[in-house]
Order: structure tokens, then C-alpha cells, then sequence
């Protein structure tokens, strides 16, 4: 933090404690923790010990300030001071301390860190870093620290040689330099940006996103066009009627524009072919919403330019404004004279379908609501062809393609029967699918397909990544994360599998429905979360995403975000089928035999995975460790691929609460070459990645053309899409 972050810092600090001290000007532990936010926990008692020099069991004003004044005017070595203090649980308070920063030169700390008061420590890191851990692997940390840092055996670390330990880690040292401000600083207070240009003016947003700027300006001067052509051609009806009618030309062009943009197959084929570097196909997903709020617009244009035109004519009868927009008397339209009902009807199924669409429907859990509504898409089309007499007209091809699409998607689904045979339930209520491949189904890395399950819903598709390699020949794999309806429905049912077979099977009249039974739902148990079973199961698909360029660049940087793993899963498994490692028969020579196709130019691969919570880390810990195994003889520097992990419920690195945690684990890795966190040899970094620093990291190492894939979180997704316009680098966001 800068100087005026600290001091706008220290003037918030003021205002907390103003509001929350009584009427003797001091706060007691409780509010203290209150004040500043603090996690009930063990360091906001040695905060508040140290901070209390008269040892009253409250804090004044003006000894927060002084402690906290030391601390962020204070040297690296002041700000090391109080850190051994905060470790030594039974060493001085905060007079003596304060002392200490006063007379560095004459006055020596005399009190010591023994093994218990540092395994106190760790454990509490551990605890707020949501870190779980056995005690005997607890009991490693504290010794492999311990004995690093007592460099003369005594029994107990001294101030000089936790000083020394620190040394050795350059980047825990680096972090004693930032503000004491940043070591309280509460979650979610925001800090003031300075000014800064928007990205959607800078010459690098414009550069790497042309294609899509290119279409959206040739989309927009297309719809002004039919507009300007539509009101031209209908002057002599009055300014209203020609409103009306150049919206509904536009209505008529993107009413079918909508629906060639989720033409899935279509544009799978198009991946493969020259378009894709001309046209935005990756953005099909954002195109499709764009033009669904166009059709919302021209709409309420159209209409509202329609009952105002309708207004001028009541004053002429026979006929009022209320016959003209719910009744066919007046004779408006092509089929029955019923463009004025059906107009209205249209009106209130669109807005509709856009209510349901919306974000907050859609990611609260509520992706039912989306589907069913979406669905009305039918009767939408339907209606336009009998409200407008020119509608069919820009519908008839596109509608054909898709009516092919649909029947081609429904023919492929029901090709043969397809079964669950494999579910493994995994932490965080993530259900692993393993699906019995056809021999017909064939997929890029990265593609999804949609799924059905009647067992849980008869008529709901819903679409996921793939999750196994193309060249894992028998089964698909499907990771499916609980967030809404029917994905919690999907782990129920797995979950409570074994009982609703039985419960169903009493309960069976018929031989016949036994039968059918078995052959439907047949479970046999592994262990508590892993089963074989039969399920029945319909997958329509592949389709494309814009993964499938992973292979086409030079260095690809894959981000993962939670479940957002799953098509980066697929990826890296097959990189580990394309890179083969191969061993001498006459002696310990081995090489990776590299199999590359043609359209493969990859020399670099950056995989970074961000987790909230160390259990998530299981979902793809046997994948990920395999890989590391395919790389164990390489040099860090020369490895085709590289892992990073991130946990960030754990205490980042310029947490001061952290550092002893941090280190403790980096000297245990060292010793056992593997993370205890999630058993990897890729150590697992706390907190949230500084995307700065990785993708200079990455542009500094010149491996070629980045591209960085990206699926996860849209907040996320805007972030790092900012920092590679800031590189130059190519983003791509999963989507479907």
C-alpha cells in the first residue's frame, strides 16, 4: 500500500473505532475484533495483547494509532519484531515491544519461539486458512520449521535466527516491506483506483477483439439499412406506420438471425475451415444474447409505434383503440386479420424468454426456469409466420437447417443405448459421470455435448464439457457440479442410490417391471461415494468450443476456475496420450515419443488451476499427479507443461498471519517433493493469483503466440480478458 493508501487507511480505522468505543474511549477484545473485522482467532488475540502496553485488557485510540504508526513507518526489521512477538505467546507485550523499535541498537529481545507455541501458530494458520490437515502432518510442519530455523539446537528460536530463516525466503522477506496496513486490512474494503483510461478505448481492446468489432459494426449498419429501406417504402402511412414498419423489418432479419447463431453443428463444421479467422465464431453465445435484446427492443419500438398509429385512427370509427390491438375486427395482418393479437401475445412471450435468460435467473440456481421458458421459441416462430406476411420469407433456409439440426441431434441421441455404467461422487457435490462411448461418437478436446437422463428428468437436456481424452476409447467422462435443480437431483439420486432400488423393488407388482428395473438401475456399490451401475442416458452432441484452438497455438496458458477444470481436463489428458513416454529396453534411457498431428504446434502449456477449498483439489488429483509422473525427469525450466494451483480461502502471501505457515510448508515440500495440501509435487500457492506478474512471467519466457483459455466465473473472465489486452495475448472464454 502507498502512503496515502495508509492514511486513508488509518482515518477509516478512526471512524470503526469512534463508532464502537463507549463512553470511556476504549474497546475491549470483542470490539476490537468488531472494529477491524477481525476473525475470531487466535491472532486477533495477540493483535490486541500486544496492541494493550498498559496491560488493561482494553485499547485507547491513542495506542492502536501509536502501535499501528510504529508499524507502518516502521523498517522490515521493526515489522519482523513484531511478528517474532506475535509468535512468542508468552514473551513480552506490547511496552516492551514498543521499547525494542526505540532502541534497536542497545536493546536485545530476550524471549524465545519453543516447539509448542509455533505448533499453536501453525494450527491457528491452518484454521483460518480453511486448511485441514492430520495432526501427525501438523506435528511435520512445526519440526521441519523448528529444527530449520534452530540453527544452534537449543531448544527454542531466537529472535536472530528467525531473522536468518526469513532470509533464506526472499519472498517472505518481501512481503515484511509492505504496509502493516495490509496485515489488518478487512476483507472487502475498497481501496481508491486511480484513473485510468477505459479498456474499451485503448488500442489493445480494438486490436484483439477486430473480429467481433468488425461484425457488431456490419450487424448494426445492416439493421439501419433495412430500417432506412422499410420507412422509405411505407412514407405515405405517417411517421408512426413508418416506425413501425422499419422495426419490423428488422424484427423479420433478426428473428432469424437469432436462431443461425445457436446453428451448434454448423458452426462445429465451421471451426475446422477458414471462416473461423474471419468470423467471430467464439462469440456465437454473446452474439445470440446481443440480438435477443435487439429483438426485445425493436419489439417495444414496433408495438409502441403500432397503439400510436392505432391512436390517430380512433378518431375516424368504426373502430377503437382496444379493437384494434385485441380483437380481428379491424382485419390487420396476413392470416385472419390477427396481426394485432398475435403482436401482443408476441410482445409478452419475448419478454418473457429475456426475463428468464437473465443472469440472475440463470445462476441462482434456476436453470429450469431458463430451459422451459427458452423453449417457447416454438410457438415464438410460429406466431410470426401467421402475424407477418413477409416473415416466412427470411425463415424458410435457416429454418430448414435448423428443423434439420434438431432432427439430426434426436436421431444421433437415440442411436443405440447408452448407460452410465461408472459414478464416482466427489467433494463439493461434484458427480463424476463415466458413460459408455459409442463407437460412432467422436470429439475435439474441450467439446460438450447435452445430456438427458430420464431417470431424473425425461424431457431436460442439459449441456457439459467433456471431461475424458478423444483417445480414451471407451467411455466418456462427465464432472458435474450441484448448482441448480437438476444437477442437485442428478447427486441425489446417485447418493441415495442403493435405497431407492430396494424401496422400488418391494414395491414392484410385476415381473415385467422387475425386469425393466434391472435393466434401468443397476448399482453396485464400490465404496461410499464410487458405484458401478446401468443407468440409461441420451447425449446429444459434440459440439465446438473455442478450445479446440488449444492445439493450433504456439503457448497456451489453460485457466480453470473451480469445476471450470473440466474442459482443460480433457486437454491435458491429451497431451498425455500425444506425448507418449517411451523407456530403452537395454537401459535407463527414456524419452517422450512425440505424436503430434499435423495442426498440433504447441511448445508451451501453462496450466493454472484456482480452487476455493483444499477439497476440491480431489476432483482431478489422480489426473494431475500422472501428469506430474510424465514429467518427473524434466528440468522445471524445460517443461512442456507446467502446473500452478491456488487455494484462495488460504492466507495469501503478504499476510503477515501467514508467513510462518508458508514457510513451514515450502521446507516440508522440499523434504517429502510433494505439497501436503493435495499431495502434488506442484506446490500450491495461498490465495488469488497476481495476474500481472503471471502473464509477464509467461510473455518473458517468448515460446511464441499466447492464448490464453479460460473457463470459469464471468467476474473472473473480466479480469484476466483486461490484463491479456494489456499483454497482447488471445482470450478465449469457454461458452455453450
Amino acid at each position: 500500500m502507498s502512503l496515502d493508501e495508509d492514511a486513508r487507511w488509518l482515518e477509516w480505522v478512526t471512524k470503526q473505532f469512534e463508532s464502537i468505543a463507549g463512553d470511556d474511549k476504549e474497546i475491549n477484545l470483542d470490539e476490537f475484533k468488531t472494529a477491524l473485522k477481525v476473525k475470531e482467532s487466535f491472532f486477533a488475540e495477540r493483535f490486541f495483547a500486544l496492541f494493550d502496553s498498559d496491560g488493561s485488557r482494553t485499547i485507547s485510540l491513542d495506542e492502536l494509532l501509536k502501535a499501528l504508526d510504529l508499524l507502518i513507518h516502521g523498517n522490515e526489521t521493526d515489522k519482523l519484531r513484531f511478528l517474532f512477538q506475535v509468535y512468542d505467546v508468552d514473551g513480552m507485550c506490547f511496552d516492551r515491544f514498543q521499547n525494542c523499535l526505540c532502541c534497536l541498537d542497545d536493546f536485545q529481545c530476550s524471549g524465545s519461539i519453543d516447539p509448542d507455541e509455533l505448533r499453536t501458530v501453525l494450527k491457528s494458520c491452518l484454521s483460518e486458512s480453511a486448511i485441514s490437515l492430520p495432526e501427525e502432518k501438523l506435528d511435520d510442519l512445526t519440526l521441519a520449521l523448528f529444527e530449520s530455523a534452530d540453527k544452534d539446537n537449543s531448544g527454542s528460536i531466537t529472535f536472530e535466527e528467525l531473522k536468518a530463516e526469513l532470509e533464506s525466503f526472499p519472498e517472505v522477506m518481501e512481503n515484511l516491506t509492505i504496509s502493516a496496513a495490509n496485515w489488518l486490512k478487512p476483507p472487502g474494503l475498497e481501496e481508491k483506483k486511480s484513473r485510468q483510461t477505459p479498456r474499451y478505448l485503448t488500442r489493445a481492446y480494438w486490436h484483439n477483439n477486430s473480429r467481433k468489432l468488425l461484425f457488431l459494426c456490419a450487424y448494426a449498419l445492416l439493421n439501419l439499412l433495412l430500417f432506412t429501406v422499410a420507412m422509405l417504402r411505407n412514407a405515405e402511412g405517417g411517421f408512426c406506420f413508418m416506425v413501425a414498419k422499419g422495426c419490423g423489418q428488422c424484427l423479420n432479419f433478426n428473428c432469424t438471425f437469432v436462431m443461425v447463431l445457436m446453428l451448434r453443428r454448423c458452426l462445429t463444421w465451421l471451426r475446422a475451415t477458414w471462416v473461423v479467422k474471419v468470423l467471430p465464431l467464439d462469440q456465437n453465445i454473446l452474439l445470440h444474447q446481443l440480438v435477443g435484446y435487439a429483438i426485445v427492443v425493436f419489439t417495444i419500438i414496433h408495438t409502441t409505434a403500432h397503439f400510436m398509429n392505432f391512436g390517430t385512427h380512433t378518431h375516424t370509427p368504426p373502430y377503437t383503440v382496444w379493437e384494434y390491438l385485441f380483437t380481428t375486427r379491424p382485419g390487420i395482418g396476413w392470416v385472419w386479420g390477427s396481426a394485432s393479437v398475435t403482436g401482443v401475445v408476441l410482445q409478452l412471450m419475448i419478454c418473457l424468454m429475456v426475463v428468464g435468460s437473465s443472469t440472475f435467473v440463470r445462476r441462482s440456481g434456476h436453470f429450469e426456469v431458463f430451459y422451459w421458458s427458452h423453449l417457447s421459441y416454438v410457438w415464438v416462430l410460429a406466431l410470426l409466420v401467421v402475424h407477418c406476411a413477409n416473415f416466412w420469407k427470411w425463415f424458410v433456409v435457416p429454418g430448414v437447417v435448423f428443423l434439420l439440426e434438431k432432427l439430426v441431434g434426436v436421431a444421433v441421441a437415440h442411436m443405440g443405448g447408452l448407460y452410465i455404467v461408472e459414478v464416482n461422487l466427489l467433494p463439493s457435490k461434484v458427480t463424476h459421470l463415466v458413460i459408455k462411448r459409442p463407437p460412432f461418437f467422436h470429439f475435439k478436446p474441450g467439446d460438450y455435448v447435452y445430456i438427458n437422463i430420464p431417470n431424473i428428468a425425461k424431457y431436460e437436456w442439459h449441456p457439459f464439457t467433456i471431461s475424458s481424452a478423444p483417445e480414451q476409447p471407451d467411455t466418456l467422462w462427465l464432472h458435474i457440479r450441484s448448482m441448480g435443480q437438476w444437477t442437485n437431483r442428478l447427486y441425489e439420486y446417485f447418493r441415495q442410490a442403493d435405497s431407492q432400488v430396494v424401496s422400488t423393488k418391494r414395491l414392484s407388482a410385476s415381473l415385467r417391471d422387475r425386469r425393466h428395473q434391472r435393466s434401468a438401475q443397476v448399482f453396485s456399490k464400490l465404496n461410499e461415494n464410487h458405484r458401478f451401475c446401468n443407468v440409461k442416458c441420451f447425449v446429444d452432441g459434440p459440439y465446438g468450443t473455442p478450445t479446440r484452438q488449444i492445439f493450433a497455438s504456439e503457448h497456451a496458458v489453460l485457466i480453470g476456475a473451480g469445476i471450470g477444470i473440466t474442459p482443460f481436463a480433457s486437454i491435458l489428458q491429451s497431451i498425455i496420450y500425444r506425448m507418449r513416454k517411451q523407456n530403452c529396453p537395454n537401459c535407463d534411457y527414456s524419452w517422450c515419443e512425440n505424436i503430434k498431428d499435423s495442426q498440433m504446434k504447441l511448445r508451451k502449456v501453462d496450466f493454472i488451476w484456482i480452487n476455493r477449498d483444499q477439497k476440491s483439489f480431489e476432483w482431478f488429483v489422480s489426473l494431475l499427479t500422472k501428469l506430474e509422473m510424465d514429467q518427473a525427469d524434466e528440468e522445471p525450466e524445460g517443461r512442456f507443461l507446467e502446473m500452478h494451483m491456488y487455494m484462495t480461502s488460504a492466507l495469501s502471501k503478504n499476510d503477515m498471519k501467514a508467513i510462518g505457515l508458508q514457510m513451514a510448508l515450502d521446507l516440508l515440500a522440499k523434504k517429502e517433493k510433494r505439497d501436503s495440501i493435495t499431495g502434488l509435487r506442484t506446490r500450491t500457492q495461498p490465495g488469488r493469483p497476481d495476474w500481472g506478474k503471471v502473464f509477464q512471467k509467461v510473455a518473458e519466457e517468448k515460446k511464441g503466440k499466447v492464448h490464453v483459455f479460460y473457463c470459469g466465473s464471468p467476474a473472473l473472465a473480466k479480469l484476466i480478458k483486461a490484463q491479456c489486452e494489456h499483454f497482447g495475448f488471445h482470450f478465449y472464454k469457454e461458452n455453450f
